[in-house]
C-alpha cells in the first residue's frame, strides 16, 4: 500500500477549480428553501390507522424531524443558511405528508441525533442510518434505502465493470481511512496477493475536490465509496460513471432507515406510509430527483436484521 500524492501545482490548480465547481453545481440544483420541486403526496390513511393514539408528539399536528445538513445529495443548507434540503429532507416530507402531518425539520450535528430521538427531542431522524443491531437496541428502524457502497470510474475509463477482488488486481484506488470501505478494500488485496494476484495500490485524499480531480483525469482508476455521493455527481455533472457495488456491510446486505424512539409505536405507521409511496411509484421519483435510483428497495420494512455488533 502506498500513499498518493500530488505535486504543489496540481493542489493548487484543484483549489482554483473549486468556486467555478461550486458556481455550476449551485446553478443546476435548486437550493431555495421553498423547494417548488419537491414532490408532495396526499394523505394515506392506511398509515394514519397505524399511528399509536397516546404518542407523544413533539409538537402536536407536525412530523418533527432531524436532519443533518452536511452534504449532497443526502441533506445541506438552503440559501437561507437555515433549512436542510436534500434527498433526505424530501424523504421526510413525504412520510409527514402520507401521514396528514406538518413537517418540522430541525437541523442538526450527526452527534446529536441518537440523544435527541432517545429523549423524546425529535420524533425522527432521517439521514442516511444504517440499520445496526446496537442501534436497535435504542430505536426502531423503517427501512428507505440500500446502504450500498459504489465503485466509480472516470467517464472515459477502460474498466467496464468491478465485480469482485480480482478485478481490481493492479488498479490504483482510493478509499477514505478508517472506513468500512477501506476495510473491504485492503482485505481484497491482502487475498489477491495470496493467490499472486497483481498488487492494487491504494491512494488517499483528505479534499475531496483533490481527489475528484485524480479520478477524472485518470490519476486514480477507481473511487470505493458511498454510493449515493458519488450516484449524485455522476448524475450531475456525468464526469464519472458507476462500474459495481457493494453492500455497505459487505459481505452482508445492509439498510438504511428513518430512525424512532424505541417502542413508541410510531415506526409501523411510518413503514407503511414509505410501503404506499413505494408501491404507487413517487418514492422512485424522489429518488431519481436525486440521482439515489440505485439505491431503491422494493419494500420497507421494520427493524429487520441490522450489522452485527463489531
Amino acid at each position: 500500500m502506498s500513499l498518493f500524492t500530488l505535486s504543489p501545482r496540481v493542489l493548487a490548480v484543484a483549489a482554483m477549480t473549486l468556486l467555478p465547481m461550486a458556481a455550476v453545481a449551485a446553478e443546476e440544483i435548486d437550493l431555495s428553501p421553498e423547494q417548488p420541486g419537491r414532490i408532495r403526496v396526499e394523505k394515506v390513511q392506511a398509515a394514519i390507522d397505524l399511528l399509536p393514539p397516546d404518542y407523544p408528539w413533539v409538537t402536536p399536528g407536525k412530523l418533527t424531524v432531524a436532519a443533518v445538513p452536511n452534504r449532497l445529495p443526502l441533506a445541506v443548507y438552503a440559501t437561507d443558511t437555515k433549512t436542510p434540503v436534500g434527498n433526505e429532507p424530501d424523504i421526510a416530507q413525504l412520510i409527514a405528508d402520507s401521514l396528514g402531518l406538518e413537517l418540522e425539520l430541525v437541523a442538526v450535528a450527526w452527534a446529536d441525533w441518537p440523544l435527541g430521538v432517545e429523549s423524546g427531542k425529535y420524533d425522527a431522524a432521517i439521514h442516511n442510518i444504517t440499520v445496526t443491531e446496537e442501534r436497535k437496541e435504542k430505536f426502531d428502524f423503517s427501512t428507505y434505502r440500500n446502504d450500498l457502497l459504489g465503485f466509480y470510474v472516470a467517464k472515459d475509463s477502460k474498466i467496464t465493470q468491478i465485480d469482485d477482488r480480482t478485478d481490481i488486481a493492479g488498479l490504483n484506488g482510493a478509499v477514505s481511512s478508517g472506513t468500512n470501505q477501506e476495510e473491504i478494500l485492503l482485505r481484497w488485496i491482502d487475498e489477491n496477493k495470496a493467490e499472486g494476484l497483481p498488487d492494487t495500490t491504494v491512494s488517499y485524499f483528505d479534499d475531496e475536490v483533490v481527489q475528484d480531480l485524480a479520478l477524472e483525469s485518470g490519476r486514480i482508476d477507481f473511487y470505493l465509496g458511498p454510493n449515493a455521493t458519488s450516484a449524485f455527481k455522476a448524475s450531475k455533472d456525468g464526469k464519472i460513471r458507476l462500474v459495481g457495488t457493494l453492500p455497505g456491510g459487505f459481505p452482508n446486505q445492509a439498510d438504511i432507515g428513518v430512525v424512532t424512539r424505541k417502542d413508541t409505536g410510531l415506526a409501523p405507521a411510518i413503514t407503511a406510509a414509505l410501503n404506499a409511496q413505494i408501491q404507487n411509484g413517487t418514492y422512485a421519483r424522489v429518488l431519481a430527483r436525486w440521482g439515489l435510483d440505485s439505491e431503491a428497495i422494493p419494500e420497507s420494512r421494520t427493524n429487520p436484521p441490522g450489522l452485527a455488533k463489531k
